[in-house]
């Protein structure tokens, strides 16, 4: 039996809507990445722009630039996990049963 192919064509045409959709929350959903417990805290949007960066006072430490460096790398590297996680939530939402993203 072969599969209907009107069926198929609307089927591929509600995922793109779907998909464009998903697109555009990401551009709107908002994750913040931290270290230090806090100390650095980086935003970003789910399509990876970021947004700001804040910095306590306590984690600067001008003999220690090092440190400060590794702070801002980690918090980066956290935001930009927790978009990608917001990403593969999104995108998994909208795949069909059984289609693994």
């Amino acid at each position: 039996m072969q599969p209907d192919m009107n069926q198929l064509m609307q089927a591929v045409a509600k995922a793109q809507q779907d998909m464009a959709k998903a697109q555009q929350e990401l551009t709107t959903a908002t994750v913040e990445g931290q270290a230090g417990g806090g100390a650095v805290r980086v935003t970003c949007t789910g399509d990876f722009q970021f947004k700001s960066i804040k910095i306590k006072p306590e984690a600067i430490d001008a003999g220690d630039p090092g440190m400060l460096e590794d702070l801002l790398l980690t918090a980066v590297n956290d935001a930009a996990n927790k978009a990608k996680e917001v990403g593969a939530r999104k995108m998994q939402a909208i795949m069909p049963p059984g289609m693994g993203f």
